[in-house]
């Protein structure tokens, strides 16, 4: 089982290293992104909840 946590950990690092998933995570419908002269708020609550069914999902399957 460690074995596998850690190949999963290893896999997802090198995707998010990589132009793959760098130029649509973080940038979904629905994330809040404002800029102004000297302001910039950035809120990406989608890709949060995406993020979080994922991992539910993930931790539900290896549970059982």
């Amino acid at each position: 089982m460690l074995v596998i946590v850690g190949s999963a950990i290893v896999v997802t690092g090198l995707l998010l290293w990589s132009d793959l998933v760098r130029n649509w995570l973080g940038r979904l419908p629905g994330d809040i992104y404002f800029k102004r002269d000297n302001f910039t708020f950035y809120f990406p609550i989608i890709t949060c909840l995406l993020l979080s069914l994922l991992i539910t999902i993930l931790l539900r399957v290896f549970k059982k």
